[in-house]
This record gives structure tokens, C-alpha cells and sequence, in this order.
């Protein structure tokens, strides 16, 4: 999930969504199903969210969609090796550089936000006292095992941020070794397979090193031409066995680490699949397609939104009426606020610089 990560390939696209680069083409073109997937995601998160706001984790069906925080960022590893390494090429000495500054960057948006939150949540009434982030036991649960509350809980929010921040600095890390070994980040992903593994067999467990280990699983399906990709999921029905198998697993032995393996890119694919499938000149699609190309803004802003709307729905009885309100005033409200972001970047030229200092 990486709204500064933009889309862009310079190689074969999807025929149906994507438009193909000229030889006058000044930069790589979009991939339009891509966006459309990381949109859908986003849209996606605000069901998660809005769960865990007003209804909580006991919902029966919330395993269902666990999928969605490491989906992001496997996408983020996609666009690293796919995008990034498009881009500037693997000698290119600024993409070290731009990987590894960008996860810093994700680290100080992450701090700046739970501030802001300390601050906003004792007059938003919708959590348990704030706890101490920069205690030593805090410190290590978010940023060494990720073993967080669910959101809305009293410790941090935007916790998708420090996993994503961590693979980008790696990625920016590897890429020195890469210039001289090709099957760098295909050595790292085994490391990180083998750490999760051993972490697993002593009795440990750390999210965000999962996380990042499904991101650089991400990075490896990156490498992959976009031409082969669309090959495979033209195969809907073996997809969608898949996809079964993959449900029927979860719904067995909950969302264990080996389940979210095979399920991140089996429901990616499956979203993709849809998106190739879809008229990118509808109104649902442009919207989509829009969230995607913001979709870490998005991610951000939904969860401010749904605070608020929480907030205030404390307030009133909250019937199926008040319930279905809310989710539909959370999906209204999340891509009210992309609009208004892109129009105010197309307008003002402070506000798309500060969004570039930010996000990009």
C-alpha cells in the first residue's frame, strides 16, 4: 500500500485497462488494474476498520478478511522490483537512496500520526486511556513484534506503517548487494522464511517480521513481467479453486502465517482478475482506480474518519439503521477526502508539494 509508489511499468501492461507506452512517451505509463486493485484494498480496509470500530474482532467473519494489512504491503514489495527497478535501474545509486529515505520517512509520518492521535483521542471519547508509546515494553510491541491491539485500541493506530517502513529500508539496503548478485532478495526471502520459522519453533512470534516477509515475497513476484502475470490469471477457474482451498483452510486452522502466504497473492490475483474484467470508463472505476493511486493517503484518512464517526455514534443507539449509516458515511467520507486532495494538488501548487514531501 503506497499512494507515493505510483503504478508505473515499462513493460507489457494489461490490454483491457492499461494504456501502452509510445516511443514519445516521456515516462512509464500506469498500470490501470493496478491501481484498481490497490483501490479495492482501500476500500476493503475501510470494511476492516469499520468492523473493529462497531462491531469488534469477535465478529465471526472477520478472519475472512486478515488478508488485508499483509496484502498491502506485499504490494509495496510488487513495486519496488516492478516499479522502482523499472525506474532508475539496479546501478542507479538514487534508488537506494529513494527506498531507504522513503521508509523513513513512512516511520516519521507513523510517529507524527499517533501524536496527533494522543492528542485528539481524550477529545474524540473513543478509546481507553492513552499508555506511554516510548515505554520499553511498548516500544518493543510495536516496533519488534508488531503484537498490537486490534484498531481502535489504546496503544498506537497506523501500525501497517512501521512493516511497510521496514521493508523499504531493506529493499534500499539490498539493492547495494543486488548490483552484484542477481538473486539477492531471492537469498533474503529464504533468511526471512527461516527466521519466521525458527522465531515459530521456540515459541515466538513477531507480526512485523511476517509482514516484511510477505512483502519481500512481493519483491520476488515483482520480478515477474506483467505480460506472464495477466497469462496466469486469465485462468479463473483454477484461481478460483485455489482461492477455495485457501478459505476452506482458514475457516479450519484460522489465518495461520502459511495460509497468509499462499492467501495475500491468491486474493490479490483474484481483485486483479476482477479489475482487468471491469469498464474503466464507468464512474465505480474511476473512483476505484483514483483510491488506488492514493491509496496510503487513503488508508490514513479512513481511519481518522471512522475515529470521528465512532466518536460521535457513541452518542446516538446504534440500531442496523445507525450501523449501516456509519459503514456507508466511512466509504462516502474516504473517497470524499481523495478528491479533494487530488483537486487541491491540480490547484495548489503548496499543497501537491507538501503531498510530494510526504507521500512521494
Amino acid at each position: 500500500m503506497s499512494a507515493g509508489i505510483g503504478s508505473q511499468v515499462n513493460r507489457a501492461a494489461v490490454p483491457s485497462v492499461a494504456v501502452q507506452p509510445t516511443a514519445s512517451s516521456p515516462k512509464p505509463q500506469r498500470i490501470r488494474a493496478l491501481d484498481f486493485t490497490k483501490g479495492a484494498l482501500v476500500l476493503l480496509m475501510v470494511l476492516y476498520h469499520w468492523i473493529n470500530y462497531f462491531i469488534g474482532p469477535q465478529w465471526g467473519y472477520y478472519t475472512y478478511l486478515r488478508f488485508l494489512t499483509p496484502s498491502f504491503i506485499f504490494i509495496t514489495g510488487f513495486m519496488v522490483s516492478h516499479v522502482y527497478l523499472s525506474k532508475y535501474g539496479a546501478t542507479d545509486p538514487r534508488l537506494s537512496k529513494r527506498l531507504f529515505t522513503r521508509g523513513l520517512k513512512l516511520l516519521a509520518v507513523f510517529l507524527a500520526l499517533n501524536l496527533a492521535r494522543s492528542l485528539a483521542v481524550p477529545l474524540l471519547g473513543t478509546d481507553a486511556p492513552m499508555e506511554n508509546l516510548f515505554s520499553p515494553r511498548n516500544i518493543f510491541a510495536v516496533f519488534v513484534s508488531g503484537n498490537l491491539p486490534v484498531v481502535g485500541g489504546k496503544l498506537v493506530s497506523f501500525s501497517i506503517l512501521v512493516s511497510i517502513s521496514y521493508l523499504l529500508m531493506l529493499s534500499g539496503v539490498l539493492m547495494l548487494p543486488y548490483r552484484l548478485y542477481r538473486y539477492t532478495f531471492h537469498f533474503a526471502s529464504v533468511l526471512l522464511l527461516l527466521s519466521v520459522l525458527t522465531l515459530g519453533f521456540v515459541g515466538g512470534r513477531s507480526y512485523n517480521l511476517e509482514f516484511v516477509t510477505i512483502g519481500m515475497l512481493g519483491v520476488l513476484i515483482g520480478f515477474i513481467p506483467i505480460a506472464a502475470i495477466n497469462d496466469f490469471v486469465r485462468h479463473p477457474y483454477g484461481l478460483g479453486f485455489a482461492y477455495v482451498c485457501y478459505t476452506i483452510g482458514i475457516t479450519l486452522w484460522n489465518v495461520r502465517f502459511a495460509l497468509l502466504v499462499l492467501g495475500v497473492p491468491l486474493s490479490l490475483m483474484v481483485i486483479y482478475l476482477a479489475a482487468a474484467s471491469s469498464n474503466e470508463a464507468s464512474i465505480i472505476a474511476r473512483e476505484v482506480i483514483l483510491l488506488g493511486r492514493y491509496s496510503l493517503f487513503g488508508y490514513i484518512s479512513q481511519i481518522a474518519i471512522l475515529q470521528i464517526l465512532s466518536a460521535g455514534f457513541r452518542r446516538v443507539n446504534l440500531g442496523f439503521t445507525a450501523l449501516a449509516f456509519s459503514l456507508f458515511a466511512a466509504f462516502v467520507l474516504t473517497i470524499v477526502s481523495v478528491e479533494v486532495l487530488q483537486r487541491a494538488r491540480t490547484r495548489v501548487a503548496s499543497v501537491d508539494r507538501l503531498y510530494k514531501a510526504v507521500f512521494a
